[in-house]
């Protein structure tokens, strides 16, 4: 159903952290993602001992809570505030305030869930929680981004 969304994302392989879409309008999305067991991060994180790295963790709530809802904001033509999404444009993580509660172990599927608190001049903020599948807290924070156009040498 979003797979229009999920093709504009700009990540590919191994560092793309959305699997699926599973509600999106202009003032939230939520998600999922499984971590992939041979994932490269695991090899040295930790030896024995495999965990899911925060900045792992942080970059999986903003693919899906912000970059996801970002893009779609944007190519809705609802709050474009002046921001034109195109093929030159891309989001861009500016800020973040998250906080831990679980760890994350490989093969776990995590779904992100993100509010938006405001889109304006190109900025958006929004509040995003990450949970496990048994519905626990793994993190929250407060997530900000711009859409920049790429500059053409």
């Amino acid at each position: 159903m979003y797979n229009n969304i999920l093709n504009l994302l700009p990540y590919k392989s191994s560092f793309r952290f959305v699997d699926n879409i599973l509600l999106l309008d202009d003032n939230g999305v939520k998600g999922e993602y499984t971590l992939k067991e041979d994932a490269f991060f695991y090899e040295d994180h930790f030896v024995g001992n495999p965990v899911t790295p925060g900045v792992i963790i942080t970059e999986i709530m903003a693919q899906i809570g912000l970059v996801v809802l970002g893009i779609h904001i944007i190519v809705s033509g609802k709050e474009t505030d002046g921001v034109v999404m195109d093929s030159d444009s891309f989001p861009l993580l500016t800020a973040t305030d998250v906080s831990f509660f679980k760890m994350v172990l490989p093969g776990e599927k995590v779904t992100v869930t993100s509010k938006k608190q405001y889109f304006r001049f190109g900025k958006l903020k929004c509040l995003i929680e990450m949970h496990n599948e048994a519905s626990e807290l793994i993190a929250k924070g407060i997530f900000s981004g711009i859409i920049k156009n790429a500059v053409k040498a």
